[in-house]
Parts: structure tokens; sequence; C-alpha cells
């Protein structure tokens, strides 16, 4: 079953009442939760981040930075901030040596990403020789795949491809906004999802409320019963 990481981030940066939004999903039954090193100071994330634990939920952070020097702060972050899991970046090689020694599984983008919102570029053949590289190097635990943000792939085919040629669990990021899209994400073997904006604009079925969509998200989308090893 594939799982649903939920981004406490709304247009790419985390949102200003995060701890206010994860303790109305006290009880929802989600398991994972997410944000942004955008929007919010480290010391924010790390109490954002101690909640979600403290409800018993996995907390991932996704580094969309588009600098070097950015992307290397932002993985710094990741220990002081005690996430679980660190998504995105492109430039694993800074990735394994920074994150080496931490409790945190690292997922970094596969292909060719730039621009802040990211975007996808490449065909699915080079994401997919790309992907297979990445998962073979020794630090990284998976892929955080930007498939809905690659703007002419047919993007069933794109997940199948990175899946395939992975070793690990595949999240798909950005711009998922409907079951269908979820569905297709399943079929092609993605290990979970991620949504922030969609349900923070009250796009997805569940009612207005951020807590109802969460909720109407896990009952197509329920998830492991224990993450990914």
């Amino acid at each position: 079953m594939i799982n649903f990481v939920f981004m406490l981030t709304k247009d790419d940066a985390t949102v200003p009442d995060a701890l206010d939004v994860l303790a109305e999903l006290r009880d929802s039954g989600l398991r994972y939760v997410g944000f942004k090193d955008v929007g919010a100071t480290p010391e924010q994330l790390a109490e954002v981040a101690a909640a979600a634990h403290a409800q018993g939920l996995e907390v991932m952070l996704e580094v969309v930075s588009t600098s070097v020097e950015d992307e290397r702060r932002s993985l710094e972050a990741a220990g002081p901030i005690g996430v679980d899991w660190v998504l995105g970046g492109t430039h694993p090689e800074l990735g394994t040596e920074i994150l080496a020694g931490l409790d945190v599984r690292y997922c970094p983008f596969p292909g060719t990403v730039v621009g802040h919102p990211s975007v996808l570029e490449g065909e699915i053949e080079e994401i997919a020789v790309d992907a297979r590289a990445l998962t073979a190097r020794p630090g990284v635990d998976g892929l955080d795949l930007l498939a809905y943000r690659h703007p002419s792939a047919d993007i069933e085919r794109l997940v199948e491809a990175v899946v395939a040629a992975s070793d690990g669990p595949v999240i798909a990021a950005g711009s998922v906004a409907t079951f269908a899209q979820i569905e297709a994400l399943e079929r092609a073997g993605a290990w979970g999802f991620t949504i922030g904006s969609a349900i923070f604009e009250g796009r997805l079925p569940g009612g207005l409320s951020v807590a109802g969509q969460v909720e109407a998200v896990l009952a197509v989308a329920p998830g492991e019963k224990a993450s990914a090893s």
C-alpha cells in the first residue's frame, strides 16, 4: 500500500501555523509528516519535529535549496532539527558526507532539477539511469522523485522506470492533487507520495478543513504499518 506524507507546506514553504495543524491531526491516523527548509528557521522546525514525534509520526525534511551553499546549510540543519528522513537536494556527494553517522534516511532528487518551485527535466531513460546510480551510492536510501513536476513525460511510465531502476523507496513529490494521481502512483510502484499545497488550498475531497482532507487521503492511501527499511 502506498504511503501518504503530509507536507506542512504551501507554495513550497513551511506554513507558519504548522504546530497548530499538527495538533488538529493528532487522531487522524497519519504516519508521516514533512516540511521544507523554506519559511521557518531551524529552531522552529525543530519544535515542529519534536511535536510530530510526540504524536508518533516520522518526520521528513525536504531540501529545495537552489545553491550548493544553501543546500549545505539545509543538510547540516537536519541533525539538530531531528528529522527521520531528508528528501531532495541535488548534490548527493554532499548529502552522504553530511548525513553520515546520523540515523536519517536520505532520498535525493534523481534527474535534472531546476528552479524554485523545482521542475524535473530530462528523458525518462536518463532519469532512470540517474536513479540507479544514485541508489547504488552508500548513504543513499531512496529517491524523492518530482514526478508531476515533469512538463511532458508520461508520469506513470516515468515512475515505473524509476522504481524499477532504484534500490530503495521512491517518494513522488510535488503537484499531487487528485485521487487519480495517487492511484497512478500506486500502480507504478511508488513507495509514497507527498501532498501539501493542495490540501491547504482545499482542493481534495473531505471538506475545507485540513483534517478532513488528510483523513480523505488516508482513506485511499492508508499506507504500511511501519516505514520501509
